[in-house]
């Protein structure tokens, strides 16, 4: 099995693409400025990642940058601090100043030659407009979880990739490869959708899971790379 076996390639976008743990910490510097004690970066994200999920279980069709403002909200209950609702509804709207990876816009201009591109995310259609502006690519298509009604991990969103892309893009399920940072969002889902996949594990040197909860379920890995420039190595080889 090589890399370019496939004609489509999905992205997950958040972790994977966008510096997302680097945008949630300096997102919640308003809170944190709050806290009499000095909180660990790792022991912020972790709390993040647990609320978060928690919220998208339990309301799988708010939009994400809502969804945001009520995880500030909660966070800062377990803090013990007071919130605004300003400052909660910045923080939902922090999406679009979530850096990206610096390596992420050239190598997707570099796939794109080789590929159909999609991304297969978490957050709302209008938040996403920031992120992609950072990216400077055209997907050929963009599913979000507000098109698909719930929040990754749920297995729905990867049943949505499939038929959206064999019935926009003309491509079956098993010429999809699936790339992405988080092994609870995408990974455990994908590999029990049957995908092939590339995880672009962006912690390689912190450890630890960060702002995405600890994976519950199995799953395999294809291929790992620490960034997305060694995936695109990899690619080169096998192309040259």
């Amino acid at each position: 099995m090589k890399l370019t076996d496939f004609k489509l390639l999905s992205f997950d976008t958040y972790g994977t693409l966008i510096d997302w743990e680097s945008g949630i910490y300096n997102g919640l510097q308003p809170l944190l400025d709050k806290v009499p004690i000095k909180l660990d970066r790792d022991e912020v994200l972790e709390l993040f990642a647990e609320h978060e999920l928690a919220q998208q279980r339990a309301n799988p069709t708010q939009v994400y940058s809502s969804l945001l403002s009520d995880v500030a909200r909660s966070i800062a209950q377990k803090w013990q601090i007071k919130i605004s609702d300003v400052e909660a509804e910045d923080f939902g709207r922090s999406v679009k100043h979530w850096p990206a990876f610096e390596d992420a816009a050239a190598t997707l201009k570099y796939l794109r030659q080789h590929y159909f591109m999609a991304t297969l995310t978490n957050c709302d259609r209008i938040s996403y407009m920031g992120s992609n502006a950072r990216l400077e690519i055209e997907w050929d298509a963009i599913y979000t979880a507000q098109d698909v009604g719930c929040y990754k991990p749920n297995p729905r969103n990867f049943d949505y990739l499939f038929e959206r892309a064999r019935v926009d893009l003309g491509i079956l399920p098993h010429e999809i490869l699936h790339v992405a940072q988080s092994l609870t969002h995408d990974m455990v889902p994908a590999t029990a959708a049957g995908m092939t996949k590339v995880w672009i594990n962006r912690r390689h040197d912190v450890g630890g899971y960060g702002a995405t909860a600890p994976p519950q379920g199995e799953y395999t890995i294809e291929w790992e790379f620490n960034s997305m420039a060694d995936f695109v190595a990899a690619h080169r080889q096998e192309v040259n």
